[in-house]
């Protein structure tokens, strides 16, 4: 009894001292954890001498006596973000998609709605992409906040690509068998369907079966001159020239630039994707007061100007695009950048938003891309190895037969 007196005695006072040591560790018990998930290479994350926006938001934070911690992950497409999200495996307080995705997810409601009330830098966002001109999925907005946008074009090489080659200015470069090997396309079905679509002058919100199909036969006709299906992954590529040619977005393109002067972009003829990604908070988030200050700090003048000036893509934010000091940035790094970031087509000009499918085309469009994702020559390959397996696995169970057999007699 008196041993089992002294061992509560002494649990006791070891709870109490971590208790004691608990309350003098800076107040790292009651840490938040902020869980951010955003594209790579898509926000100033201090590389470069750049400013991270993700520690001046937690150093905002303690200003305001809070503990938080920005945990920021990233990815590489909607569709895996999506996936991710959906499988419920893991849970985040900030997702970034774009458009489509963000329609697709408030359709399955997947996102909480946003206090725009509480956010003081919401006024400086341009009314025009508070609701993506007006659609009807976030007419109240509220399940969304502009973050950047872009357009969606071909990057390529003056120093292999013919100067008469780009002048045609058309998606049909990705589709030149002088620069087979050396061609990247998008390793997205929204996009790499879209290459063919705008080519073709194809609606891309299309949900005609046999248009989805004919995009197909296209995208498998590419498919020998193809590299590599990339996304992230384009930068090394196309500034190591190792490829040469690749459609992706304006942004990014400044961004190679800046390390390769060779390289040069166009928006094609026939017509390109105008996109806009939204910060978002999933739901089930656990921090969603925390994810609206989050949301409203980034549209603050100094990180909205920081994050822009780091990943090159226009800004629907006025304390930044009207900022004569960005302008003027923007131009020493390429002299047309302004231009790429916020073109001004000639009227006529087709440029779409993606818009969310219905799941018929939905599931449509993902079978078809994963068709086209199956390797013919690689699963021609694995046939012929397993083939050759069976043969040898059948020549070494007959011989130990006949053997067998032989020691019989």
């Amino acid at each position: 009894m008196k041993k089992t007196i002294w061992k509560i005695w002494v649990i006791a006072i070891i709870a109490l001292g971590a208790a004691l040591l608990s309350s003098c560790d800076g107040g790292k018990g009651d840490e938040i954890v902020l869980n951010v998930y955003n594209w790579g290479e898509y926000i100033s994350d201090g590389s470069e001498g750049s400013p991270d926006v993700n520690k001046m938001f937690e150093d905002y934070c303690k200003e305001q006596g809070l503990n938080v911690r920005v945990n920021y992950t990233t990815f590489d497409s909607n569709e895996s973000m999506y996936n991710k999200l959906r499988s419920g495996a893991v849970s985040y307080d900030i997702v970034i998609p774009s458009d489509y995705m963000i329609e697709r997810m408030v359709k399955e409601d997947m996102l909480e709605k946003i206090d725009v009330s509480k956010l003081t830098n919401y006024q400086y966002v341009y009314d025009n992409f508070k609701t993506l001109y007006g659609r009807e999925y976030d007419a109240e907005n509220v399940y969304f906040v502009p973050y950047f946008v872009g357009y969606v074009g071909v990057i390529y090489n003056t120093k292999y690509v013919s100067e008469e080659d780009a002048a045609r200015q058309s998606w049909d470069l990705l589709w030149d068998e002088k620069y087979s090997g050396k061609i990247l396309q998008f390793n997205n079905p929204r996009d790499a369907f879209g290459t063919v679509m705008y080519k073709n002058g194809v609606d891309v919100n299309t949900t005609d079966k046999a248009e989805w199909e004919s995009a197909l036969e296209e995208l498998k006709s590419q498919k020998s001159l193809i590299q590599s299906y990339v996304m992230d992954e384009i930068f090394n590529k196309m500034k190591n020239e190792s490829a040469y040619i690749a459609p992706y977005y304006a942004g990014d393109f400044i961004s190679m630039y800046e390390e390769n002067d060779d390289l040069a972009f166009y928006f094609p003829k026939e017509g390109t994707n105008v996109f806009l990604d939204g910060m978002c908070i999933p739901k089930g988030s656990e921090n969603k007061e925390i994810a609206q200050m989050y949301i409203d700090f980034m549209l603050s003048k100094e990180a909205a100007t920081a994050n822009a000036e780091m990943v090159y893509y226009a800004t629907p934010n006025k304390l930044v695009n009207e900022n004569p000091e960005y302008i003027e940035y923007m131009t020493s790094v390429h002299e047309d950048a302004m231009e790429y970031l916020d073109p001004r087509f000639e009227e006529g000009y087709v440029q779409t938003y993606y818009e969310n499918l219905d799941d018929d085309t939905l599931q449509l469009m993902n079978t078809l891309w994963e068709e086209l994702k199956i390797d013919t020559s690689a699963g021609v390959g694995i046939y012929i190895a397993c083939g050759a397996v069976i043969l040898v696995i059948a020549a070494i169970v007959i011989y130990r037969v006949v053997k067998k057999k032989k020691r019989m007699y």
